[in-house]
């Protein structure tokens, strides 16, 4: 069903208060307005610049004296029995006083009155004892269908105004319309604008473009961010049993492996030694697979506002699957969540937000491949290791000693050095007990030691290098063993 299919349905079934949570307001109006329509209902708007106005006609005139909240809700209440009655930004309007105490009044009648109450809002702020007998309402992203209308309406649009020059491919087309999945109505808009407006033309030349600009937009929400991945899985040593466990599902998400009778996977939980490279491997395996990869930081979805967090999550695993297919990558899932598996002081929001995401990982079905990476085992809940959440459990450890090796390999191609100059047997037996990234600080510098001294990189200051600095896993050696030890027999090694 489409978003006016599912209102007349909500309103038919006797829903009686829907909340719209949304930046589009424009769209939200639109729908309401076509399910009255349909449904051969009266509709009336009320805002505070307004007052309350016919949401049939355009442009219609006000009520006078109707623009305050008190005297708008009023007014409302006695719309003919139903009505479709539609508040912008009430949310705001409802610290306390005589609004409030109309509106729930106004709400305990609605099975009496026969009314509806749609309120739209910016922002998920309404009181309790209104959120209490409202049902939400979310407003769906726009599929390729919709967005190629959105496409072919903005170029009539411009070309009205000045010539625009159209030759564009079908395929580049198609490109363009995959590429704006996941953004709003409006954001798609703008988006197209925006590559007429420098040269009018709408080309093939275009697509680069309108991904930038996407990149842009979904990192302006903060919720989600575009990561760049020019790493391969060459670059990353050791994570033998992990490399063949992707490999052997490079192609999943194709249409051919559908076919074959393949379910896309849902994802890997990697566990293990802070630096040993689980975030490289997020990394790698959108390059590997190439697809697009997102990182949700879920520091960013708390807010404020009551009930503004859970929207947020809602809001980017939504976004996240408009996107499909794309790797989402969530960074040490146990910092957002930890207090999901003890009695936290957040009135159950870690518990609700936690509930939403475990939900949404085992029964999401849009082809998102889901890495969550995690330090801490004991601050992880214990339902997120269940079996169905994830396709399976990686445990990565501190590298062996032919890894470090390759590791030292990778760092020194990377900064332009031969690794057969060097001693690597040695590089690896000083190395013992080092994860990846800190051989990598090593490498590093050891060559701001070799600049300083004006000599060339050579094995000797590379072991310099990593005597001087001891490893987390001596720094920490008790809670790294502890680490390891759970590890054994509960996890795939990675390696």
């Amino acid at each position: 069903m489409n978003d006016c299919e599912r209102l007349e349905q909500l309103i038919e079934g006797g829903d009686g208060c829907l909340s719209i949570v949304t930046h589009e307001e424009h769209c939200a109006l639109e729908i309401v307005r076509k399910s009255a329509e349909k449904l051969r209902r009266d509709m009336w708007v009320w805002s505070i610049a307004e007052g309350v106005r016919d949401g049939l006609i355009d442009g219609g005139p006000a009520i006078a004296n109707t623009d305050g909240p008190t005297a708008g809700l009023t007014n409302l209440s006695q719309a003919r029995p139903g009505s479709l009655c539609v508040t912008l930004d009430l949310a705001e309007h409802l610290k306390g006083g005589k609004a409030l105490r109309i509106l729930r009044e106004m709400i305990d009648s609605l099975d009496r009155t026969g009314l509806t109450l749609v309120m739209i809002d910016h922002t998920d702020r309404l009181p309790d004892a209104i959120k209490a007998y409202t049902r939400p309402f979310e407003i769906s992203f726009p599929d390729e269908k919709e967005l190629l209308q959105i496409i072919r309406g903005t170029l009539q649009r411009l070309r009205r105004k000045k010539p625009i020059e159209i030759g564009i491919t079908q395929k580049g087309l198609d490109t363009i319309v995959r590429n704006l999945r996941g953004l709003t109505r409006r954001q798609a808009m703008r988006i197209i604008s925006d590559a007429v407006a420098a040269d009018q033309r709408f080309s093939d030349d275009d697509i680069n473009v309108v991904i930038a600009n996407k990149r842009r937009m979904v990192q302006q929400g903060g919720l989600l961010e575009y990561i760049q991945t020019p790493l391969d899985l060459s670059e990353i040593g050791g994570m033998n049993r992990l490399k063949t466990w992707l490999n052997q599902r490079l192609d999943v998400f194709s249409t051919e492996a559908r076919a074959f009778g393949l379910v896309p996977p849902k994802g890997v939980l990697m566990l293990g030694v802070q630096g040993a490279g689980k975030s490289l491997c997020a990394k790698a395996i959108a390059t590997a697979w190439h697809q697009p990869l997102l990182r949700l930081d879920p520091g960013t979805l708390y807010a404020s506002f009551i009930g503004e967090s859970e929207h947020n999550l809602r809001n980017a695993l939504k976004q996240t699957e408009m996107m499909a297919p794309v790797i989402l990558w969530i960074d040490e899932i146990e910092k957002a969540f930890a207090s999901a598996a003890s009695r936290s002081a957040d009135g159950g929001l870690s518990q609700r937000m936690f509930g939403t995401l475990l939900t949404w990982l085992q029964e999401h079905e849009a082809p998102v491949f889901t890495v969550a990476t995690a330090n801490d085992i004991e601050a992880l809940p214990p339902e997120l290791l269940r079996k169905g959440r994830f396709d399976e459990i990686f445990f990565v450890d501190l590298p062996a000693a032919a890894v470090r090796q390759q590791i030292f390999a990778i760092h020194l191609r990377k900064r332009g050095r031969d690794p057969e100059k060097f001693d690597l047997a040695a590089l690896g037996e000083a190395s013992e007990g080092y994860s990846g990234a800190e051989i990598e600080q090593a490498v590093t510098s050891a060559l701001h030691t070799a600049y300083a001294d004006k000599a060339d990189l050579d094995t000797e200051r590379l072991i310099a290098a990593v005597k001087v600095s001891p490893p987390l896993s001596v720094t920490m050696a008790e809670k790294v063993r502890a680490l390891r030890q759970w590890g054994q027999g509960r996890c795939v090694p990675a390696d």
